[in-house]
Parts: C-alpha cells; structure tokens; sequence
C-alpha cells in the first residue's frame, strides 16, 4: 500500500534540500516496509561485493585457478550493482520519511564512497 500525503509543514531545509537532491516529491510516497526491503537488499548486494573483493579473489581464487584474471571485471560489475543498490534503497528511506533516513542517510553515504573508490580502483587495473 502506498501511503501519499500532503508535504508536511514541519519538513526542515535539511529534509528538504535532500529531497530535492534523490528528485523525490516533497509528498510523502512509500512505506517504511518497501525502506527496510530496499536497506536489506543493498547491504546483501554489498556484503556479496566485500566476500569476492577480499576473501574469494585473493585467496580462493589464486589456490584454484578461477577467475584470477577477472576480479577486477567482476569487481566493476558488482560495484555498480551496489551503488545503484544503495541509491535505490536511500530513495525509498527518503521517500517514505523513515525515522532512521538520515542514519542511512550517512551509513549509505560512507558505503557509497567506499564503493566509489573500489569501483576506480577497479578501473584503473583494468586500464
């Protein structure tokens, strides 16, 4: 059931400005339910992400042969998939005014970054 509002007179600028950087309406859209759904399946995308980068490809990988001249390909792509993950879910906190938005909000931010980074790092050994 999506619940839709009218925009809420308490919203501070903070609230605000966020919303208008996710795009989203300031009305509010969603539940908290689709929230947790979307937060549990960015941090099973990027826990996925964590176990290949650094258990699978540099120990089990090396010892059987497998995918050793790909890590960083698949590393790409798995960032990718965990970056639009974490955006999606960020939207959804936002969008359905969650109680722990802004706590995703950092928690999702500093994963972002960190995916960033993977994600370059990633790219530059493939260049």
């Amino acid at each position: 059931m999506v619940v839709t509002t009218k925009p809420p007179e308490n919203l501070s600028s903070a609230d605000r400005f966020m919303l208008r950087l996710l795009r989203l309406p300031l009305e509010r859209e969603g539940t908290s339910a689709d929230a947790q759904s979307a937060f549990q399946k960015s941090i099973l995308i990027s826990s996925i992400r964590c176990t290949l980068t650094y258990v699978f490809f540099p120990f089990i990988a090396p010892t059987i042969g497998f995918f050793a001249d790909f890590s960083s390909i698949v590393g790409v792509i798995v960032s990718l998939i965990a970056i639009i993950s974490i955006s999606f879910s960020m939207r959804r906190f936002w969008g359905s005014r969650h109680p722990q938005r802004w706590t995703y909000t950092v928690l999702g931010g500093l994963m972002f970054c960190f995916l960033v980074y993977l994600l370059v790092r990633d790219l530059s050994g493939l260049i």
